[in-house]
Parts: structure tokens; C-alpha cells; sequence
């Protein structure tokens, strides 16, 4: 069993530490202020062939697994979500259209977005479903040569500049469905502006890549934008769910790793009574405990990939990664604030920022609540609980 990251790895690893060097605190405190989306760091990832990483190289993507994903994304993450945000969807998002489009649909939706000529969001996430997706009620209609769209989602990131929405809709009503994921069918569709109305979400952090609530009316959708059959649309979007995970489990480590540094660099040259804060336990020891435990959630993290990329079952792992992961990032930036003490609330020292987009990872792409469930269901063998 080799932990070791293989030489062509450690490449990717180091040119996307290049690629981030430019960007760093004083860009994205800057954009954590005035709030505008990072389309100059965003094109240096196209530009240099990142985008796309695990689609194949047929399409114009670098053909690699979900392992390299995760490492493109972890370096990212050091610089904070709004980096790894901004990027998200068009380094790994368009699984569902890898795994059940057309040859033609392949051919037309993934070269550029790859390219970052395109921009994508997702239209999966409802105001009065939440998680619960096989309750969403956005409905679309059979019409002459295709759909007719109607309804809203929410949490819609870059909605604002998005040229095309994957878009999780119901066919059937789930009234008259067999079973609750029947029913629903997903669409790869343009951002039609006078079809969808988007309304941007003010919110605690990230402010540079936008969250927004989108209001969907009477949008046309061609039966060739439809990725998969009608009503299969759940088992298409299932298919980038575990992806996902590893990929935020990816994000939210090389967040907890850099913010650790940092408040360990501070530790080591702040002196208080004649001496680095550094020297005292009360200081060491919960720091080198937020250490080893990133560590442990990034073993997670590659033993997910690994089952991932070699066509295993993954689901307990992707899930308990991203539940690591996000509870040590939370915690690494939380200590990181009070190692700085009064400091760490101001936001010249970075850290703060760090701390108020750690808490995302506790809700999106999934609750750790839902995580729990999930392992005490499939893991322990424990009735369903929701």
C-alpha cells in the first residue's frame, strides 16, 4: 500500500501551486470586499488545462481520475472556497453529461466548457425541498420538440454569469410515480436570462462567487439538451454525487492545511511575556491535534478517490471524507482565530476569512446530519431514518 502522490502527481501538484502564487491574501481579501468574481484566476485554471481534468482527452478534457481532481482541488483550496468555488463545476461538474450523454451531446457541451468559454451552474436545489430532491416540484413539460420549464430553485452559484444550467427537473408528477425517485429527468441547457429571473442571495462569506435564487418561466428546452432518458434523472444525477464529495472533501482540506500554517507562523513569532506564544501547550497541543486529524481526513480523502477511480463502491468513504474534512477545516480556522487573539478578528490577517467560509462545508454539498445517516444506515446497518 503506497501513500506516496507518483511523480506525474507531484507535477500536477506543483504546476497548480504556480498557477495560485499570483492570487494570494491581498487578491482575495479583495474580493471578499468589493465582491467581484475571480474571472482573472478562473481563466489562468482554463488557460493552463485544468478544467475538465477527469473528462476524456476526446473532449478536450486531460483524462485523469478523480485522485488528480482532488489534488487540483486541495492546492486550490488553499487559497479559500470562494477559489475553489470558482472553479468548481467546470474542473469535475459535468459528470452526468460524461456518463449518460450522447456521443453528439458530448461533443457540444463539454469542449467548451472545458475551454472556459462557457460558464455552467446548478439548478438542483429547492426552497421548500432542501436536500430532500425527490420533492422538488420545478416541472418540466412535454412541448413540440421538447420542454417547457417552469419553477425556482435556490443556492444557484454563478448564476450570474453562467451561460448554461444543468438543470434537475420532474417529468412526472411525484403523485403518480411508483417510487419517489422516479419521475425526475435533467437537462444541460442555455441560461435563457428572459426565461430565468436571478435574484443574488447576500450571505456571510464568499462573497465574490454569487449564490443566487433563480425564477424559472416558461423556458424552452430542446429535447437534445436532455442528458439520459426521461424519469431517469435521479440515477443521472447520482452519478456526480460521490464526486462531488471527494472533490469538497479535496477543497475544505487544503483550506484547514493553509489557515493551520498560518496560525502556526503566527504562534511562532507572536511574543507575549518575553516569549513566543508559541512555546505555551495551551497553544501547541490544539494545533498539533487539528494537524493529525487533517492528516487522517486526507487518507480518507485518497482512499476515496482510489475506490472512486478504480470503479469500487465509495459512498461510505466519500461521505465520511467530506464529514472529516469539513469538521478539521472548520476547526483549524476557528483555532487559527483565537491563536491570533484579537488579531484574528481583524481581517489583515486573513484568518477570519477563512473562518466564516469553513462553515459552508457543514451544509453544502450535503449536511453532515445527512452524512451521519447515511453511515449509520449503510455502515451499521441501522433502520433509515429520514
Amino acid at each position: 500500500m503506497d501513500f506516496a502522490l507518483s511523480e506525474e502527481q507531484r507535477a500536477i501538484q506543483e504546476a497548480v501551486r504556480r498557477i495560485c502564487e499570483p492570487y494570494d491574501d491581498g487578491y482575495w481579501l479583495d474580493r471578499d470586499r468589493d465582491g467581484r468574481f475571480p474571472h482573472e484566476f478562473a481563466a489562468a485554471v482554463a488557460r493552463n488545462g485544468w478544467f475538465g481534468i477527469t473528462t476524456p482527452e476526446a473532449y478536450g478534457g486531460a483524462g485523469l481520475g478523480i485522485t488528480e481532481a482532488a489534488i487540483v482541488m486541495k492546492e486550490i483550496g488553499r487559497l479559500g472556497l470562494a477559489a475553489t468555488s470558482s472553479v468548481h463545476i467546470n474542473i469535475f461538474g459535468l459528470q452526468p453529461v460524461v456518463g449518460f450523454g450522447t456521443e453528439e451531446q458530448k461533443q457540444r457541451m463539454l469542449p467548451p466548457l472545458i475551454a472556459g468559454e462557457e460558464r455552467a451552474c446548478f439548478g438542483v436545489t429547492e426552497p421548500d425541498a432542501g436536500l430532500d430532491t425527490t420533492h422538488i416540484t420545478t416541472f418540466a413539460r412535454r412541448a413540440d420538440n421538447g420542454y417547457v420549464v417552469n419553477g425556482r430553485k435556490v443556492w444557484t452559484s454563478t448564476a450570474q454569469h453562467a451561460d448554461r444550467i444543468l438543470l434537475v427537473t420532474r417529468t412526472t408528477a411525484l403523485a403518480d410515480c411508483a417510487r419517489p425517485t422516479d419521475g425526475m429527468t435533467v437537462f444541460y441547457t442555455r441560461f435563457d436570462r428572459d426565461r430565468i429571473e436571478v435574484r443574488e442571495i447576500e450571505k456571510m462569506a464568499r462573497k465574490a462567487v454569487d449564490s443566487n435564487a433563480i425564477f424559472i418561466d416558461g423556458l424552452e428546452v430542446p429535447e437534445e439538451d436532455r442528458i439520459g432518458k426521461d424519469g431517469d434523472g435521479f440515477r443521472v444525477l447520482l452519478h456526480g454525487l460521490n464526486a462531488e464529495r471527494i472533490v469538497a472533501a479535496a477543497s475544505a482540506i487544503g483550506a484547514g492545511q493553509a489557515v493551520l500554517e498560518k496560525a502556526a507562523a503566527y504562534a511562532g513569532e507572536r511574543n507575549v511575556f518575553g516569549r513566543p506564544i508559541g512555546m505555551n501547550q495551551a497553544i501547541q497541543h490544539p494545533l498539533a491535534d487539528i494537524w493529525m486529524r487533517l492528516q487522517a481526513a486526507e487518507l480518507m480523502l485518497f482512499k476515496a478517490a482510489h475506490l472512486y477511480d478504480s470503479g469500487q463502491p465509495c459512498g461510505l468513504e466519500a461521505n465520511s471524507a467530506k464529514y472529516l474534512a469539513s469538521q478539521a477545516s472548520f476547526d483549524a480556522a476557528f483555532r487559527a482565530v483565537r491563536t491570533h487573539g484579537g488579531f484574528g478578528f481583524a481581517r489583515e490577517y486573513h484568518v477570519e476569512r477563512y473562518f466564516r467560509e469553513s462553515i459552508l462545508n457543514f451544509i453544502a454539498p450535503v449536511s453532515e446530519e445527512l452524512i451521519l445517516c447515511h453511515v449509520a444506515e449503510k455502515a451499521l446497518g441501522l433502520p433509515k431514518s429520514y
